[in-house]
């Protein structure tokens, strides 16, 4: 059993930074460590077995679907290790359940969650280092190279990916050609100017019937991963020699350029922290919309006319590498070893294929995006391509421990230019933010 009390300490840290966790969850989780305290184990009931528990957030539900059927494949296939895939909430959700999980002595054994999460986990001596296993895996070689800066931290590898993604922009080709745009914006400049001829007051009564573009308005991660591909495109960072530095001139253009098309009327705000809902692209409010790959299979159901087209460039190509990581979190020897046979399953060519093939997700394994089977999926749903050739330039977002505090506190300053405030205010308030409560 670990030192609880300290262990506590460290973790509500943790808890209290995420601002939308309520006096009540507080209150939940403490009357959890009590009951955590207790030493109360599943107990492994055939001691031939290893039975290893896994947490993950897998949305929508046909996506979990899929993975529970991959999940059964494992275990028909490998007797003495058996996994339980367990469904915690939505992602937003788990971060609370994670820490006290921890503090309590009770976490799973592979946990599933972005990788942004991995800074605090390393604080807390929750997981398990992974070079040396992943280092000396046949297939090391074939995972997506554009990977590894998501799985590290300090020198040490921290994670593997399950699966990945990036941001792109979609497009109404119908709403295109109704204003006559033939050719799709490269530069951030044609951007706005596609954007603007997009925007449309129809019946003259002064009031915006049609956008050229949503953006997601919001302090949420959402709304800092959808504008880190801006912000990469101009070549600058959010870390400049292991110094937070948002008040660059990049991070500066890249929010002028959000706050330009909202100003100029060309962008449409999206509800408070819902900008990753498609509702007025798919109505045909807005003709642009940026999101990801997970989104193509509800599209095609819909019917709607749509297509699919590469971030904007300012200075660089970019986009910023989405997709969950699979951490193995310090249990016991037979545990952790038992979750590397899985992890190495879920690196294989079968596992990627299958699971790409039922999500609409990026395989990692790059024997995997060779094949034929895959190449053939690829054919039959074109806009993947976008997806894809993005990977040779996909960043990730840093790994650092104070992750949920640099995104908050840059998505409040993304907010604010958004609602009226210049770029440059907006970010020297947060870097202030920052500065005060790193140092």
């Amino acid at each position: 059993m670990p030192n609880l009390p300290s262990l506590a300490l460290k973790c509500f840290r943790e808890l209290l930074r995420f601002k939308r966790y309520s006096q009540v969850g507080i209150v939940g989780c403490l009357l959890f460590l009590l009951w955590l305290g207790t030493g109360c184990q599943a107990q492994v009931k055939d001691p031939g077995v290893v039975q290893i528990t896994l947490w993950h957030g897998i949305n929508p539900p046909p996506n979990r679907d899929v993975f529970q059927d991959l999940v059964d494949r494992f275990n028909q296939t490998h007797p003495t290790v058996q996994v339980e895939a367990v469904y915690i909430g939505q992602a937003d959700q788990q971060p609370p359940k994670i820490l006290t999980a921890v503090v309590g002595n009770a976490a799973p054994d592979i946990l599933w969650y972005n990788p942004t999460i991995t800074g605090q986990l390393v604080e807390l001596g929750a997981i398990q280092p992974l070079e040396n296993w992943f280092n000396q895996l046949p297939i090391r070689s074939n995972i997506d190279p554009t990977l590894l800066e998501a799985m590290a931290l300090d020198q040490h590898l921290w994670s593997v990916p399950m699966a990945t993604n990036n941001l792109a922009v979609f497009y109404r080709p119908s709403l295109f050609e109704a204003a006559g745009i033939t050719a799709l914006p490269e530069t951030w400049e044609d951007f706005q100017a596609v954007a603007q001829r997009l925007t449309r007051d129809d019946n003259g009564d002064g009031k915006i019937d049609q956008y050229g573009l949503i953006l997601p308005l919001g302090k949420g991660e959402w709304t800092v991963f959808s504008w880190l591909p801006f912000l990469f495109s101009t070549a600058d960072q959010l870390i400049t020699d292991d110094q937070v530095n948002l008040l660059n001139s990049g991070a500066i253009s890249a929010l002028g350029l959000w706050s330009d098309l909202v100003r100029s009327g060309a962008a449409m705000l999206s509800a408070p922290e819902r900008g990753y809902e498609q509702d007025d692209f798919i109505s045909g409010k807005v003709a642009m919309q940026i999101t990801g790959p997970w989104t193509l299979e509800y599209l095609e159901q819909t019917g709607i006319d749509y297509g699919v087209m590469a971030i904007p460039t300012h200075d660089q190509r970019a986009t910023v590498v989405g997709g969950e990581h699979l951490f193995v979190m310090k249990t016991s020897p037979k545990q952790e070893q038992a979750a590397l046979q899985f992890l190495d399953y879920v690196l294989s060519q079968d596992f990627q294929g299958r699971w790409s093939l039922g999500t609409g997700y990026l395989p990692v394994n790059l024997q995997t995006r060779q094949s034929q089977q895959y190449r053939d999926f690829v054919a039959q749903q074109p806009t993947l391509k976008v997806f894809l050739e993005q990977m040779n330039w996909a960043r990730s977002r840093p790994i650092i421990a104070g992750y949920a505090r640099l995104s908050e506190s840059l998505g409040r300053s993304i907010e604010a230019a958004l609602l009226g405030e210049s770029p440059e205010v907006a970010l020297k308030t947060a870097q202030d933010r920052i500065d005060l409560i790193f140092n």
